[in-house]
């Protein structure tokens, strides 16, 4: 039988296994079934791997282009900020399914184009704690899940966490502060995570392999050589322009970034369940992701070729070990299955949809206060 689904390794909070644990047992029988009645492996195909060379050689090929100093400070500029929506690209389509070990069956060929993740300044070894393990563990769950602290104490995403007077414009600001998601990447965010014993209260962090260590800081290095010392000293620019050209390429690879990210968790419909005192979620694990997860513009191309795959959010965190380019396919699967367990399939027809309602949770979680004690409880037994 083909492994399609994600087994978590560790963790402190507890999913209990009923009710509705049939649901992944059958969801995953159905996928298994499709893709042998199909005669098709769940890695990549053809497509996909023509999008890898699409994307790649895109990044590198505006890379060349402003490197060879041939164009004026306004090309180059646009140049540079096309470069930051390619380096999102590269992170949507290339990296993340390596990353996940979705392109192919041979280990060896997902860590060689995991390796593209620090052609875009990011590590590919931290991302898959805190991603693979951490967010695809504890979705959405307060304290465990890291990815919703956003801006902690300037973006409230989390209805359970304390509120602050700004945070009422929240709605206004987030946006922008998502742009700031790439250089925080690039230059904090992967040390913190890192060095940090823990891994949202979860996933015990205090041991690296000795490699891990070298990789963190000699490919956080080359990246700052090739895109901060190189241009310096090869373009004919001013120090200003660089600062102007670089941040505005962070800025738009992070909104990219952000809006993708947050439109999958936090939009109207997903939860934020709290562990009971006991450390409980009062659901079985796949029935959890249902409740936490949303797709957005899943009928758009476009959105389907530039995202990843990422706007069918739910078929990714039920098969995160699938290549997305089989998302469309299993999405009808997943959406009948959960239609006979009683479970949600939250989904945004259009990308405008889905941002009117991050922004809307937004402006909610900024004006509302915070849960007390006993609200935070019945959530947890009845965060459905």
């Amino acid at each position: 039988m083909l492994v399609l689904y994600h087994n978590p390794p560790y963790m402190k909070v507890k999913f209990i296994t009923e009710p509705r644990s049939a649901f992944y047992a059958t969801v995953r029988r159905r996928a298994d079934a499709y893709f042998s009645q199909h005669n098709i492996a769940p890695y990549a195909n053809a497509h996909m791997w023509g999008k890898i060379v699409f994307f790649l050689a895109g990044y590198l090929g505006l890379y060349a282009l402003i490197m060879s100093n041939q164009f004026g400070g306004w090309a180059m500029l646009g140049m540079a900020m096309l470069m930051g929506a390619f380096a999102a690209f590269v992170g949507f389509n290339v990296s993340h399914d390596a990353i996940h070990g979705a392109l192919s069956a041979k280990g060896w060929v997902n860590r060689l184009v995991s390796t593209s993740f620090y052609m875009i300044g990011a590590n590919p070894y931290v991302w898959k704690i805190t991603h693979n393990i951490v967010h695809h563990t504890y979705t959405n769950i307060p304290g465990h899940d890291e990815d919703i602290d956003v801006a902690p104490g300037l973006i409230r995403l989390d209805p359970t966490e304390g509120h602050q007077p700004w945070q009422r414009f929240q709605h206004l600001y987030a946006f922008p502060l998502y742009g700031l998601a790439s250089l925080s990447w690039v230059f904090r965010k992967d040390y913190l995570k890192f060095f940090k014993k823990e891994i949202g209260s979860s996933h015990d962090n205090s041991r690296h392999p000795q490699q891990e260590y070298v990789n963190l800081f000699v490919y956080k290095a080359l990246y700052y050589v090739a895109f901060i010392v190189l241009p310096l000293i090869v373009l004919d620019i001013t120090w200003w322009q660089f600062i102007i050209g670089f941040v505005l390429m962070h800025l738009v690879e992070g909104l990219v970034l952000g809006l993708v990210f947050q439109l999958a968790h936090v939009v109207e419909g997903t939860t934020f369940p709290m562990p009971t005192d006991q450390g409980s979620i009062t659901e079985n694990w796949a029935a959890h992701q249902m409740q936490t997860t949303a797709n957005f513009a899943p009928n758009s191309l476009m959105a389907t070729f530039l995202c990843g795959g990422l706007n069918r959010q739910i078929e990714h965190h039920l098969f995160p070990k699938v290549c997305h380019v089989h998302y469309p396919a299993l999405a009808m699967i997943v959406r009948q299955t959960a239609h006979e367990f009683d479970l949600p399939y939250i989904e945004n027809q259009t990308f405008a949809s889905a941002l009117g309602s991050h922004y809307r949770l937004l402006k909610k979680n900024g004006t509302a206060m915070a849960m007390s004690d006993a609200e935070k409880q019945e959530a947890a037994v009845n965060f459905g």
